[in-house]
């Protein structure tokens, strides 16, 4: 039997995920657990140390199973990092993305290195919450204990295996790589006074890490594993995992954010892509992530949370249909929407000041979201193509976000062309695949995809109506 785990954590969950591969593709969560940041000496952090210690009780139950020998693969949200001292100790757990420490500070940077020499570097798209701007704003005295300097999936590596690395994927998101010299950028490393000795060896995806590290058997009983180095960002994993067989498509990874891209085999640095604030994150296996991230389905997640969870997301969707589409034009990409106090009042309230219909009930504002949320994709696919050269014939939703129909055949609709959804686990998945192939079960990435299409269901969506260009029309036309 051929055992693979996928450690997949998100901003609000967890999950270890074990797969049996010998025979078909059979997926089971293991063990599952919450995720998220809470207020701590001023700043919005991230429990780190009790993640770990879930990973181990997953693994462990694992090992429970009978399950004396498998791998391991690791991936994670991007761009927060965490600081060790001499010793790999954490200085404090890691700040979140979300904490407001790092508003108005491009700017800042910006004084330093123009924009548009960074974009040159890196090929990175411009987010106030890139590691770049989060490392600016670090602590003097916490940067000059520092002795490393990890990404989040590379320190839960690290404290598994005891090995330092720097998978490369997720390392690129923080803007700190050199998209030319496919190394760390020193120019952008010395704004911060970031000495590269404190940062890992970068590592490709698929390379073996290490194995468990003796001590853990100790407290934990688990299994013998080797950690491999998936593709630690979990959107990369989701990429991977992308059943795509054949040319011009392109993808959106629906979870929290949405990404909209294509894959390519070298980057897109050009003018056009720096005014559209597109991204070159690096892939598996030496691809480029020429994507867009923009909002996903964090808003319909905030409303979820202000109604105390009194409705599953599928009720919420349900109640949804029952609304006219398409009743407000909001760009939920706005500052505003990033982390308010009560999402569901700041939707109404840039309804109203826009004098446009205040949604009211929860159909009325998952519509709302929904809606703009295919705008939003819509509007995206019709300038990808533009920077990519290319006429893109379907477009592949993966993630949690693919099991939204309504919002899959709303993107049909405003594309005109087929949205194939699914899998909804592309982010374990891709995490599995890079596995096997490390192990020699499966060739290469095209390999590994057809074997993906051969054990997946998907669902097709094909445009039903035509008239919602107008639609798209007047969103560009309002928000932009």
């Amino acid at each position: 039997m051929t055992y693979h785990v996928a450690v997949d954590i998100g901003a609000s969950s967890g999950r270890v995920i074990l797969a049996d591969t010998s025979q078909a593709l059979d997926l089971v969560e293991v063990h599952r657990f919450k995720n998220g940041f809470s207020r701590q000496d001023g700043h919005d952090r991230w429990q780190l140390t009790t993640l770990i210690e879930e990973i181990l009780i997953g693994l462990a139950k694992v090992k429970a199973r009978g399950i004396e020998t498998c791998t391991v693969g690791i991936d994670t949200w991007a761009v927060d990092y965490v600081l060790l001292d001499e010793e790999g100790q954490l200085l404090a757990e890691p700040i979140a993305y979300r904490d407001s420490r790092t508003q108005g500070v491009m700017d800042q940077v910006f004084e330093k290195i123009p924009k548009a020499k960074i974009y040159d570097k890196t090929g990175i798209q411009f987010l106030n919450f890139n590691t770049l701007y989060q490392v600016y704003t670090e602590d003097n005295e916490s940067l000059g204990q520092a002795d490393t300097l990890l990404m989040i999936p590379d320190y839960i590596a690290y404290h598994l295996t005891g090995q330092k690395t720097g998978e490369v994927t997720n390392a690129s998101t923080t803007q700190y790589l050199n998209i030319h010299s496919r190394t760390y950028d020193q120019d952008l490393l010395a704004l911060a006074g970031l000495a590269s000795d404190k940062l890992p060896d970068l590592i490709e995806t698929g390379q073996i890490i290490g194995e468990l590290r003796p001590e853990l058997y100790e407290t934990y009983h688990l299994p013998h594993a080797q950690v491999i180095a998936v593709a630690t960002h979990d959107t990369a994993s989701a990429v991977v995992g992308v059943p795509a067989i054949r040319d011009n498509y392109a993808y959106i990874s629906s979870g929290t954010w949405s990404l909209i891209g294509v894959e390519t085999d070298q980057p897109i640095v050009t003018e056009s892509a720096f005014q559209a604030n597109y991204t070159n994150e690096w892939g598996a296996y030496q691809t480029y992530r020429f994507l867009k991230n923009i909002t996903g389905m964090w808003t319909v997640q905030e409303i979820a949370r202000q109604l105390d969870y009194r409705y599953s997301f599928a009720e919420m969707a349900e109640q949804a249909k029952k609304v006219k589409p398409f009743l407000q034009y909001i760009n939920l990409n706005e500052d505003r929407f990033t982390n308010p106090d009560n999402m569901i009042e700041e939707l109404q309230a840039a309804c109203r000041e826009s004098h446009q219909v205040v949604p009211e009930t929860v159909g009325e504002l998952v519509m709302c979201v929904y809606s703009n949320l295919a705008l939003a994709y819509a509007h995206e696919w019709q300038i990808l193509q533009g920077l990519t050269g290319k006429s893109l014939e379907v477009l592949h939703i993966v993630g949690g976000g693919s099991n939204v129909a309504l919002l899959n055949q709303l993107t049909a609709d405003l594309i005109g062309k087929p949205v194939i959804a699914g899998p909804a686990e592309a982010t374990a998945i891709g995490n599995i695949m890079v596995q096997m192939i490390a192990s020699g079960e499966l060739k290469d990435l095209a390999e590994a995809r057809q074997w993906l299409v051969d054990h997946q269901e998907l669902a097709h969506f094909e445009p039903q109506v035509t008239t919602d260009e107008d639609h798209l029309r007047k969103y560009q036309q309002t928000v932009f």
